[in-house]
């Protein structure tokens, strides 16, 4: 008796499906569809929701947020300076975070039923629909639930004083880094370094997806040895 393989229904909500696919599931993901039409993802309309979110409503929701934490450090006895160079600080580890997360969570190879449905929730949905807007930046209800023990994390190594800036330079670095990812695939940069930048990462997407982990910058790549070829020889994709 042959048994018949798993094939995904791309008219139906994705979510519960992929999983099925098991093994075959990484070579599936990694098969872009471009379009701009995104998929379904739940059948419930308040979880379909909810993965949805507009480009605009990080920087609006968030830069309020990191402002806040700014003032808090200035209140808490640092001079403007100070706090700008504790935020660049900031910015530079988020940069690390961005490449860590990318290159060991978000391409973790998974096979399982449920691995498989966690991965395309977090990240394979964005290579399976790298042109879908509206789940192109994470969303505020996840990143707020983030924040919690990142706050932690920050606030163990760093002083009182300074946590609030510290953090609230990796929040902007996060902005800044949806941001550039958005306009990365929707915007039409004509000049570098947006131009190699966008060029880099479609590279990542549509050519050699285990390379090129960066999306603000090649620096992490470069360190790591990540570059893809085209990065390292000067050939453009």
């Amino acid at each position: 008796m042959v048994v018949q393989e798993f094939t995904v229904d791309l008219n139906k909500p994705l979510v519960f499906q992929v999983g099925h696919l098991e093994e075959r599931y990484q070579e599936w993901v990694h098969q872009p569809i471009v379009s701009k039409e995104g998929p379904r993802f739940f059948g419930n309309d308040v979880l379909e929701f909810l993965t949805r979110t507009k480009w605009w409503a990080v920087p609006t929701i968030w830069l309020p947020v990191v402002c806040y934490f700014f003032v808090k450090s200035i209140l808490m006895g640092h001079t403007i300076q100070e706090v700008v160079l504790i935020a660049l600080f900031g910015i530079f580890i988020w940069t690390l975070i961005e490449y860590t997360l990318h290159r060991f969570l978000f391409h973790i190879e998974t096979k399982t039923y449920w691995s498989n449905t966690a991965h395309y929730l977090l990240h394979g949905c964005h290579h399976k629909h790298p042109m879908d807007s509206l789940r192109l930046v994470f969303p505020p209800t996840a990143t707020a639930i983030l924040c919690f023990p990142f706050w932690n994390l920050v606030a163990f190594f760093a002083t009182p004083s300074t946590t609030p800036a510290l953090f609230g330079g990796g929040l902007l670095g996060y902005v800044m880094y949806d941001c550039t990812h958005y306009y990365l695939h929707h915007g039409q940069p004509s000049k570098d370094p947006a131009k190699h930048l966008k060029r880099y990462h479609l590279n990542h997407h549509f050519r050699i997806q285990d390379k090129g982990f960066g999306i603000t910058s090649t620096l992490w790549d470069t360190i790591f040895g990540t570059l893809p070829p085209s990065a390292t020889t000067g050939k453009k994709n």
